[in-house]
Formats: structure tokens, C-alpha cells, sequence
């Protein structure tokens, strides 16, 4: 792939015949038995990745959405321009400092992938002013630049690039561990560059996970690796210099059930192994400047127990370590204990007791506490109360060892955000770094002088063609589920495109996208979107379903929605789109559907539940077979999933229950009264294997449904890569949408008006 974005071409252009008729896979059935009952797959052949016939199905799926989408493609033009419009294609990230260098990225226009540079550091840096970032105009090359890694130099000659890890060695920067995926399968190799010489060194280690770590001193490098399932389980020890064949194998786990990765902290004292389930973790440590020792456990591992690590000091009394956790406290609570004793003559030293440590920041119902990073003088803490994200601020001076603590938050004037940490590598720095971003407010950096509390802003997102927030407006809404739990709904919409009247009703439906995921405690948090205002600003109104099985309302809302409680994720969707239509914000023929991996399981879902309530449903990278899936412990992930799912493969009651709402599995012999389905997917996808909505559209075709499947031959479970081909596969489900919604022939033919002249001024 040249580094270079080529404009996107039309579909017209195409010179061998398009289809006629949509493709049909022949039916060969293969019978599934468990716990006395037999399903038959009509389907399960297409799972052959290597077999023609199979890459020859899927490519005519491909040309069949071409032909049948042909008509979108001046649309899907005119969405990717915009996108392109409105983003500062040569831009730099903040600048962030560590040692003796500012750190950033910066994109060229026409190039698809970032820049990773530093420029040195000049002053001690012990105060706020020391730290503020130099001022580095876009589309200039800072004096004294030294370039880390150039992604597009990496990428020449591929279809598909992806970084995984990147970790210079934090006292000197000397030293870079970085590693590269060029197929989407998420294996990665790992390479060290000495950045005095720029050169590459000979080490080179196949098949590595995202997430090394290099030693400050840059002698060592921990990594971890993939069994056959994919699950990282294994950490080992690179020497620089050394041969792979020599590395040494520290920590493995084998528990299938358990992911393992490894981590410095912002100290620099430990090397960190942190291993976990769905439900379940476990810490190890080790002094930093004796990377050749044995790691040692922090608590011992219990069933149910999560817990994570952090090393602080406090003045006067020394070294500490914070631990959350949740035994006996769901939405997690905050406690100081000592560090684990060194191993000595009597042999490896025990875990520290629980019970010992001291409760810091109590268990709190209404607020779900989600991260802790400890400084020389502060800790902040990531929570979450009422569904959104917040931060709050420690001084260690105040707060010593002991509890509870006194927490400032950092207030925001927006009724709906995201407050986040961000880079914030050094221990010691006397700022702290935030992002914040809205629906309507473009991501905003910002440093929090810690010794006066002011937040210094350091940059907000440019975007072009005359963008005003306050054009725009978000809000929160309530649905009621079966079960009587309110459900939060986000909306977000342009000003002068929807009518309300003094008591907030609508005038009328809206065109309207209501996005849902549901799963693994990951929340759908406020954040601003360029490409989102392709949409914005031709009259849809997005709304996100904070749906139970997500972490928005904290752990218990997550506990609601997996397991035997899943079909809760379902129902609230339904839930939502109802009250949607019920309030005046849409009506059914006026809503699409939107979700990807569980969220693409929502998404079939909902499709197979209530049908009417939509007019389409896109489903991207969708887990629509789930029960075919984690029934077969040898595919990826699926036995670390059974803490999500349950195990079917050896419980009736687990199998009964996934197989009453398996989306494939569900749908009925006549589904002609379906909305509109587009599923997307990816050939190496590994998370999702592609077979997945391959037999769901298979399925749904022969049952009348009007379903297309568009697949990406060079891409993983997130997409194609680079920035430029991402705004264009977007551009396609915008388009889509779009014609969906009744909106594509007025989007592109109706003459703009004096806004929007402004706001397409690219």
C-alpha cells in the first residue's frame, strides 16, 4: 500500500461484470449435538478460510454490496471529503516529557500513518513552567527533531499495518522496543532500535503480543506471547544483543481462563506481571535493577478476587503499594499495604495478608472506582458516578498512609464528558496530564499544576470548516426496561435540525442512529467524532444506549448484563429504541441500528427480537454465532469468554440459555419483514472470525431477509489500517446509513445552505 491516500474511486470505474443475483450458499448440512440436543448448520463449510470455494463465496458477498451500494458511491465521496475537510491533516499531538526529551506524533497530509519523534528537553523541569510544552506549529519540523519511527516507512510495501508495542527505555531514551503486525492476525514481531544510531539492532522475536516492556538501563525487554487459542500466557526476558533463541521464560500461566501481561511502574522501581479473568487477578512484582530475579505475588489469587497495583511513596513514612480491589466491595474500593518482602535464606517470601492493608478510599455504591496512578506527591483516581467519567485528586503531604481520603475532583461545566488521565510517564512531574472531550467538545488537552490545582489548556482538537460546539447539543434521557431499571440514553444532535418546543417534545421524528455494545464492563463514554457531523449535520440525531452488561452505572451494571442475566443487554436495547419512539424522537422507519463484536451480537439480537423497531441494523465485526463458538475450546478466546458467557460445553442449563438468543441461530424460517442489514467484517480477524457473519448472512439471505455482507480481505478485528482508508470504510456505513434513512439523494443533490457551506469548507 503506497503511503500516499489515493482519492477514493467509484465503484463505476469497475470493468469485469458485477453480479446479477445475490450470491446463495448451498446449504450442507452438519449436525451439532450437546446435552441431548441437535442443531443443524447449514452453513458451518463456509469456517474453511483456505478452501476456493469458500474465499470464492465470500468475494462474490463482496461484489454483490458493491453492486447493490453503486448508487452511494458519489455520496460516499462527498462523506469521505468531509471527513477529510474538517481534519488537520498535518497536525502534532502534545508534546509530553520524559528525561531529557518532549515525546509526540504528528501526521503528514497524504500520509496514512503517524510520526513518532522527540525533540530534546531543555531545563530542570522541577515546576510547572519547566514543563510546559514547546510550541511546535502544524505542519512545521521542529529544530532539533529526531525521528523514533516513521509507521508510513514501516508500512511500505503492505496492505495491512498495525503498531503494537512501542517502549523507549525511560532514564536515557537510548534504546526503542517496538513491534509490528502486517497481516490484522495480531501477531506481531518485536524488533529494538538503538535510537543513537537510528539503526535497528539484530534482535528480532516473532509472534509477540502487544505490551513489552524495555528496562530503564535498555539491557532487557519483557514480552509476552500467545498460546494456540491466542491467549497471552507466557512473559519472557530478551537480553539485548542476544539471540531470541536464548530468552528466558519468567512467568507462564495455564490457566485458559487467565490473560498475562507485564508492565514499569511510573517509578521505575517494579517490573509489574499482571494476569486475569473475567473475574479474577493476580499482581507480581519485581525490582526493576534486578531484572534477573524472581518476580514475587502480591496477595494470592482467589476466586472471584480483582485486584490491581500500584507503587507510591509517602513522605515520612516511605514505600507503599495501593491496591484496588473488590473483595467484599463490588464497585471497588482503595487500600495502602506494604511492599512484599524480598525472598530470603528461608525461600520465597509469602504474599502480603489483605487484612492487613488499610481502607483509603472506602467502597462507595453510587461511584464505580476504575484506575489509580500514584505520584511522588499525588494520586489521581479514575471513577465513574451517574455514567460519567471522572477524576480526582490525593496530596500524599495530606493524606499520608492513612484513610480515608480526602478526594478532589476536577469539575466540568458539561452535563455530559470524559475526564481521563493521559501521558504521564514520570514519577515526579510537577504537572498532570488530562484529556477531556463531549459529544460536542473536540478532545482537549489539558496540565493540572498540581502545586496550585489550575488547569493550564494545552490544546483542543482542531477541526475545520468553521465548527462551533455551540451549534450542537447533547443531553440525557431515561428508558424504562421490562424489569422497571432506568436505562441512560446519550443524544447528541444539531441545533437548528431538530424542533423542539418549550416542553421539549419534538416536532417531528428524526432520522436517528442508536448505537448499543452491552458487554465485557466497557463503557460507551461521551467523546467527539469528526466524521460523527457527516451525519450531525444532515439532520440525524446519534443516540448511544447505555445498555446493562457495559460499566457506565458501575460493576453491578455490568453483572446484570452477562451470563444468565445477557438477555438484559437485549431487552434494554428494545427498551431504549422504544422510548425513542414513544417520546417523539423517531419513529421506526426512521432508526437504524449500529454496534460491533458484542455489540454486533446486539445487534443480531435485536434484529431477531423486534424487527420493527428498526430500518436498519448495522452490525460490524458482529459475534452473531456465539454458542458455535464457545462450544470449541480450541478457537481463540473462547475459554477465557466463559466468565463472560457462561460454559455451555459442559453446562445444559448455560447451553439453553445462549441458544435462546444465539442471533444465528434464531433467525426464523421467514425473516423478509427484517430491516435492512449491512454486516462488515474482516478475513483475519481473530477475535471474530469472519465464518461468524458469513453464515448470518447466509441465513438471513435464504430466509428473505435483505442482508448484505461486506468483507475487508486485508484487516483484523479493528478494520483496515491507516487513517485515510478508515475515513473511507466509514464513509461506506455513513453512506449507508444515509440511504437507509431516506437521506442520501437529499444529502448529496440538495443546494447547501450558508452553514453548511461553512461547515463543508474544506
Amino acid at each position: 500500500m503506497s503511503d500516499v491516500a489515493q482519492p477514493a474511486q467509484p465503484e463505476t470505474a469497475r470493468t469485469e461484470p458485477l453480479p446479477r443475483r445475490a450470491p446463495s450458499a448451498p446449504r450442507r448440512p452438519s449436525e451439532r449435538t450437546h446435552h441431548g440436543q441437535t442443531f443443524v448448520d447449514d452453513y458451518e463449510w463456509l469456517r474453511a478460510k483456505e478452501d476456493p470455494e469458500v474465499v470464492a463465496h465470500l468475494e462474490a458477498e463482496n461484489a454483490w454490496t458493491q453492486e447493490q451500494l453503486a448508487h452511494l458511491a458519489p455520496l460516499r465521496q462527498r462523506v469521505f471529503e468531509e471527513i477529510k475537510g474538517r481534519t488537520l491533516e498535518t497536525d502534532l499531538s502534545v508534546p509530553t516529557r520524559q528525561g531529557a526529551y518532549w515525546y509526540y506524533t504528528r501526521t503528514v497530509e497524504g500520509k496514512q500513518y503517524p510520526i513518532h519523534a522527540r525533540v530534546p528537553a531543555h531545563g530542570p523541569g522541577d515546576d510547572a513552567a519547566g514543563w510546559t510544552p514547546p510550541e511546535i506549529g502544524p505542519g512545521r519540523v521542529p529544530d532539533g527533531e529526531q525521528v523514533l519511527l516513521d509507521q508510513n516507512v514501516e508500512a511500505q510495501g503492505h496492505d495491512f499495518f498495525s503498531l503494537g508495542s512501542f517502549a523507549v527505555t525511560p532514564t536515557d531514551g537510548r534504546r526503542l522496543a517496538y513491534a509490528v503486525d502486517t497481516t490484522g492476525d495480531e501477531r506481531y514481531t518485536l524488533r529494538v532500535r538503538d535510537l543513537v544510531t537510528g539503526q535497528d539492532l539484530p534482535d528480532e522475536i516473532e509472534n509477540t503480543f502487544p505490551g513489552a516492556v524495555i528496562t530503564p538501563d535498555g539491557e532487557h525487554v519483557f514480552y509476552p506471547t500467545v498460546d494456540d487459542a491466542w491467549r497471552p500466557y507466557r512473559i519472557w526476558r530478551h537480553t539485548v544483543g542476544t539471540p531470541a533463541s536464548e530468552d528466558v521464560l519468567v512467568f507462564e500461566e495455564p490457566d485458559e481462563r487467565f490473560w498475562v501481561g507485564v508492565g514499569l511502574s511510573r517509578s521505575h522501581r517494579f517490573l509489574q506481571i499482571e494476569l486475569g479473568s473475567k473475574t479474577t487477578s493476580e499482581a507480581w512484582i519485581l525490582e526493576a535493577d534486578d531484572p534477573t530475579g524472581d518476580f514475587r505475588q502480591v496477595w494470592t489469587r482467589r476466586e472471584g478476587v480483582e485486584y490491581t497495583v500500584e507503587h507510591a511513596w509517602f513522605p515520612g513514612v516511605g514505600e507503599k503499594l495501593l491496591v484496588l480491589h473488590n473483595d467484599g466491595a463490588q464497585n471497588f474500593e482503595l487500600v495502602v499495604t506494604d511492599v512484599p518482602a524480598r525472598p530470603g535464606e528461608d525461600g520465597p517470601a509469602a504474599p502480603l495478608d489483605p487484612a492487613a492493608a488499610t481502607v483509603v478510599v472506602p467502597h462507595d455504591p453510587d461511584a464505580r472506582l476504575e484506575s489509580v496512578d500514584a505520584f511522588a506527591h499525588h494520586v489521581a483516581l479514575g471513577y465513574r458516578r451517574d455514567a460519567v467519567p471522572r477524576v480526582g485528586l490525593v496530596a500524599l503531604a495530606d493524606a499520608a498512609s492513612g484513610g480515608p481520603w480526602d478526594v478532589r475532583e476536577i469539575a466540568f461545566d458539561e452535563p455530559l464528558y470524559t475526564a481521563a488521565l493521559g501521558a504521564n510517564p514520570v514519577f515526579d512531574q510537577p504537572v498532570l496530564r488530562l484529556q477531556y472531550t463531549s459529544f460536542v467538545t473536540p478532545t482537549t488537552v489539558y496540565d493540572v499544576d498540581l502545586a496550585t490545582g489550575e488547569l493550564l489548556l494545552r490544546k483542543r482538537q482542531p477541526v475545520l470548516g468553521g465548527y462551533e460546539p455551540a451549534d450542537y447539543v447533547q443531553r440525557r434521557e431515561w428508558a424504562v426496561a421490562e424489569d422497571g431499571t432506568r436505562v441512560p440514553i446519550s443524544l447528541v444532535w444539531k441545533r437548528d435540525a431538530v424542533t423542539l418546543d418549550g416542553a421539549g417534545t419534538r416536532a417531528e421524528p428524526a432520522p436517528l442512529v442508536l448505537y448499543g455494545y452491552g458487554a465485557y464492563e466497557i463503557s460507551i463514554d461521551p467523546y467527539f467524532s469528526v466524521p460523527r457531523l457527516s451525519l450531525l449535520d444532515r439532520g440525524v440525531v446519534l443516540a448511544v444506549a447505555h445498555v446493562r452488561g457495559g460499566g457506565e452505572m458501575g460493576r453491578r451494571w455490568y453483572d446484570d448484563g452477562k451470563l444468565a442475566r445477557k438477555r438484559n443487554t437485549f431487552t434494554d436495547f428494545v427498551a431504549c429504541a422504544r422510548h425513542l419512539v414513544e417520546t417523539g424522537w423517531t419513529a421506526p422507519e426512521r432508526m437504524v441500528a449500529d454496534g460491533g463484536s458484542a455489540g454486533g451480537l446486539l445487534m443480531g439480537a435485536v434484529a431477531n427480537l423486534a424487527p420493527e423497531m428498526f430500518a436498519g441494523v448495522l452490525a460490524g465485526v458482529p459475534f452473531v454465532d456465539p454458542l458455535t463458538s464457545i462450544l470449541d475450546p480450541s478457537l481463540p478466546l473462547t475459554v477465557v469468554e466463559w466468565d463472560e458467557w457462561g460454559n455451555p460445553l459442559h453446562d445444559p442449563d448455560v447451553y439453553a440459555y445462549m441458544r435462546s438468543y444465539s442471533p444465528y441461530e434464531n433467525v426464523p424460517d421467514d425473516a423478509s419483514h427484517y430491516p435492512r442489514i449491512l454486516a462488515t467484517t474482516s478475513f483475519h480477524d481473530t477475535r471474530v472470525l469472519y465464518v461468524e457473519p458469513a453464515k448470518w448472512v447466509a441465513r438471513l439471505r435464504a430466509a428473505g431477509a435483505p442482508a448484505l455482507l461486506k468483507i475487508e480481505m486485508a484487516a483484523g478485528h479493528g478494520g483496515v489500517s491507516g487513517r485515510y482508508a478508515r475515513w473511507e470504510e466509514v464513509a461506506f456505513e455513513h453512506a449507508w446509513i444515509l440511504d437507509v434513512l431516506g437521506l442520501a439523494d437529499v444529502a448529496f443533490d440538495e443546494p447547501a445552505t450558508p452553514d453548511a457551506e461553512r461547515s463543508n469548507a474544506r
